[in-house]
């Protein structure tokens, strides 16, 4: 439902007119069927779910007014169009993180259990791997998410975001170089995830000082983005004993209104925080070797909206 209490419909439905029924259910046949490629690659691009919905209505807009008789390939147009909105609209996206208040983390999805079992898919939208293509050129993150994770060719590329094949290889090799530089370190078996996260959750509730340096890799990073809105740490935590202190203070500890549930946010372990019931908050655990390398806390009420269901994504 709608804050108004109206239905809530996809842009196909809301869009669907009845005297042109069956070139419209042709184009919108086409736009389901991908859909939840599209919102991947939306999302990959921005790190936020709404805007990567709001890129998807524009992409509904001008794909229903397509000639599907000159459409060669369905998947690599409706790409082609996500790609380009999702570029305009980071433009946008930049301006509101130049004012925002604290740390900018993405905006966490609640997803299937299965997403977990595709390696790379799993990986490429991890809250770790987000915050690496924060760090590229809005272009050069297009040609990455797209090559790298969805493996379009460098020629579809190209028409994408508006570059020659040649400059989009160039991009394709500088951003991969930067990634590597930055990126988690290589994934683990889903048994030691499970288990680091329950020795995670366990360390957190109790606030045992030992039990959380047990579990915490000595250069563990904790994050948490509130907005301005709820309370949250301004700058990041680097460390084992800093981390585990700042734990071990209660910044997550249960007590009688407050509830730790582990679920699976961006494919991978997460901690869905209840207040009272209430959402309060989603805690995206990265774990290597064993360890928690990372933490990410998001407490924006903005942000929330995506972990009390699940999300689709798919390459």
């Amino acid at each position: 439902m709608s804050e108004h209490g109206d239905p809530v419909t996809s842009p196909a439905e809301r869009l669907r007119p009845d005297d042109r029924a069956e070139p419209v259910d042709a184009a919108t046949e086409a736009f389901v069927a991908h859909r939840n490629l599209l919102f991947t690659v939306a999302y990959e691009m921005l790190g936020s779910a709404a805007d990567a919905e709001d890129v998807l209505q524009e992409t509904w807009l001008r794909w229903v007014g397509v000639d599907l008789a000159t459409v060669r390939e369905e998947r690599a147009y409706l790409v082609r169009i996500v790609t380009r909105q999702a570029l305009d609209r980071m433009r946008a996206l930049s301006r509101r993180k130049e004012s925002y208040v604290g740390p900018w983390l993405p905006e966490p999805l609640l997803t299937a259990p299965d997403v977990a079992e595709d390696v790379e898919l799993a990986d490429s939208v991890s809250m770790a791997m987000l915050l690496v293509l924060e760090t590229l050129q809005p272009v050069e993150r297009a040609v990455f998410v797209l090559r790298e994770v969805f493996a379009v060719e460098y020629e579809e590329i190209a028409e994408a975001v508006g570059r020659s094949p040649a400059a989009v290889r160039q991009l394709a090799y500088r951003a991969r170089s930067h990634v590597a530089a930055r990126r988690p370190r290589g994934p683990v078996s889903p048994a030691q995830t499970r288990a680091a996260l329950r020795a995670f959750q366990r360390a957190v509730e109790t606030g045992e000082l030992q039990s959380l340096l047990d579990i915490l890799a000595p250069d563990v990073v904790a994050l948490s983005d509130g907005g301005g809105v709820r309370h949250a740490l301004l700058q990041p935590v680097v460390g084992a004993d800093r981390v585990a202190r700042l734990l071990a203070a209660g910044w997550w500890r249960r007590d009688a209104e407050r509830s730790v549930e582990p679920v699976q946010i961006n494919g991978g372990p997460g901690l869905l925080v209840r207040v009272g019931g209430e959402i309060d908050g989603v805690v995206a655990v990265r774990v290597e070797d064993g360890y928690v390398t990372g933490a990410y806390h998001v407490r924006n009420p903005e942000k929330l909206s995506r972990v009390a269901r699940e999300t689709a994504v798919s390459r």
